[in-house]
């Protein structure tokens, strides 16, 4: 039988450090006018710490018979912390803020502690995980320069990788190095809009250029070069055929010298020309996760044609050729009401189940072909009744469409009413 009596071991080796007796080092802590002189015991220091081990094995200096050792790079605050769990294995974290916590995982690894960096790193990732986001590049930095500090390290590349749009957002976004800042773009699951990422990509650039004024109305020449030469490395990163043609007015047009002329020419005839064909060079728009559009279909299950026909909706221009290269635009929820495989086809039951509803979209699948066909109904479907047959429905808004298939809108094909007094017939279904 054996027993492990551990706390009054730890107890008596903190009073021999805080005591008088036996001390055989002198350690100077900090710099001046702030430093501070700790005696200490070579053997546990040997014993315990790797780092001061390699230290005192070189050390020849004496002071009044003591070793003598300086160690400037470390507060004296921080070393009383790490000299408690040296000589009796005591840590604690009450009231410390997180950049102290910060220091002293960096001294425990400096100090080659492992058990201590290890606590800490687990400590900070379950805890301070939304301090980390906000302070992301901060983080990134000092666990990169540690050979020791892999549970950080996996934690930001973890991070980068499933959630790279909160790096945008950190506090200290503008301080990312650049091959960092790079990386993030070329990520295709980026969960921003591209508008977003390219006004945070200017933000960026003008950090590295603080004497620039804000507005770019107000740049001369040179400054635009400077920018130009600062965010070059970015711009083929940035997916402009993305945007619509009001953000480009409003959020590129502005900074258009930063840009190739014959690509920023390209770039609003892509909106204006549609006669224009995009190139193959021309990166997809990102694949943004959409929350709350579940689209309950068999026909259709691309979120391309969803859009397009929403923009149709909103009378949005588009030019057909680009448009799967735009980002997606859903401001609406699309709700099953009839499905004919389930429901059946007759006019009986699409008034049962459509009547009274207004706005509705219509999906019909050509039998033996992919293409898909239907139309858009802003007002309210009804059964005209008796004595009412031939009468017509009126709006301005209704349109029919066609689309060659299900995965692609560049051949789609709209047809907007002519006369909005007779829009649709209104028929008597018993």
């Amino acid at each position: 039988m054996s027993e492990n009596f551990f706390t009054k071991l730890s107890q008596n080796l903190i009073e021999l450090l805080e005591g008088s007796i036996c001390h055989d080092i002198k350690i100077e802590v900090g710099e001046a006018p702030n430093a501070k002189i700790f005696f200490a015991h070579t053997n546990i220091l040997c014993y315990r710490s790797p780092y001061l081990r390699e230290i005192l094995a070189s050390n020849e200096n004496k002071d009044d018979g003591l070793s003598h050792v300086k160690l400037p790079n470390i507060t004296p605050e921080i070393f009383q912390i790490i000299l408690r769990y040296i000589y009796g294995g005591i840590f604690s974290l009450n009231g410390q803020d997180n950049l102290k916590i910060i220091e002293i995982l960096l001294a425990a690894d400096e100090f080659f502690l492992q058990e201590i960096v290890d606590h800490l790193q687990k400590y900070l990732i379950e805890n301070k995980s939304d301090w980390i986001a906000k302070n992301f590049e901060f983080i990134h930095r000092i666990s990169f320069k540690s050979n020791h500090l892999f549970k950080l390290q996996q934690f930001c590349t973890d991070f980068m990788e499933e959630s790279p749009e909160k790096v945008f957002k950190s506090l200290d976004f503008t301080s990312l190095p650049e091959k960092l800042l790079i990386q993030l773009l070329k990520k295709d699951d980026l969960q921003m809009k591209e508008i977003e990422i390219w006004e945070h990509v200017l933000k960026w650039g003008l950090a590295q250029n603080p004497t620039s004024l804000l507005h770019p109305d107000n740049w001369s020449d040179d400054e635009f070069r400077t920018m130009k030469n600062i965010l070059n490395p970015f711009i083929p990163s940035i997916r402009f055929f993305s945007l619509s043609y009001e953000e480009i007015i409003q959020k590129v047009t502005p900074y258009k010298k930063l840009l190739n002329q014959n690509f920023y020419d390209n770039l609003l005839a892509s909106h204006l020309d549609l006669d224009k064909e995009p190139n193959k060079y021309i990166s997809p728009p990102r694949n943004i996760k959409v929350d709350g559009i579940n689209i309950n279909s068999k026909i259709i299950n691309n979120l391309n044609l969803i859009s397009t026909i929403s923009k149709w909706i909103d009378k949005i221009v588009i030019n057909m050729k680009f448009e799967h290269l735009r980002e997606l635009y859903l401001p609406y929820k699309f709700k099953l009401i009839l499905r004919g495989s389930r429901d059946g086809f007759t006019p009986k039951k699409f008034h049962e189940l459509c009547d009274d509803l207004s706005c509705t979209v219509t999906f019909i699948k050509v039998k033996y072909s992919e293409e898909i066909i239907g139309g858009y109904n802003p007002i309210i479907w009804k059964n005209a009744g008796t004595g009412s047959y031939g009468s017509f429905g009126e709006t301005k808004d209704s349109f029919i469409f066609s689309f060659k298939n299900n995965r692609n809108v560049k051949d789609a094909i709209i047809s907007n009413v002519k006369n909005s007094k007779k829009c649709c017939t209104l028929r008597e279904v018993s």
